[in-house]
């Protein structure tokens, strides 16, 4: 099976040469996806509301690539805030409650100061290991 490049269609994506998603095989490779809202080029000052709409955009990625967080076997969530750890592990935790990917978290500087959260994920497709 051929490699795959998924787009957001963000024009940052162009400026840094990466892509969304990347296919290869069952794999499935979702780059860093923070709460910014693509439909309206807008992003929550909240925390939470980003964590969600990061999952939103995460969902909709892996769609596009024929699998979904029950996929997931890999989760690295970045916070621009170590006090912010309290309120988004509870939110990465009801996603993944079924699924308990491997994960890490880092405390980090993101690239735009208004991001608080930032997720990537590498899924298997059709993985029914539990």
């Amino acid at each position: 099976m051929a490699r795959r490049r998924i787009s957001s269609g963000s024009t940052f994506e162009e400026l840094a040469g990466y892509s969304r998603a990347v296919i290869d095989g069952p794999w499935v490779f979702v780059s860093g996806t923070t709460g910014f809202d693509y439909a309206t080029g807008t992003i929550a000052a909240d925390v939470a509301a980003q964590t969600e709409q990061a999952f939103a955009n995460l969902a909709a990625a892996l769609d596009r690539a024929g699998a979904s967080l029950a996929d997931v076997v890999r989760v690295r969530v970045y916070l621009a805030e170590r006090a912010d750890f309290e309120t988004v592990a509870p939110i990465v935790g009801r996603h993944f409650a079924g699924i308990r990917p491997a994960n890490t978290t880092v405390i980090c500087t993101l690239v735009d100061a208004r991001m608080k959260v930032e997720i990537e994920v590498t899924a298997l497709k059709g993985d029914t290991a539990a």
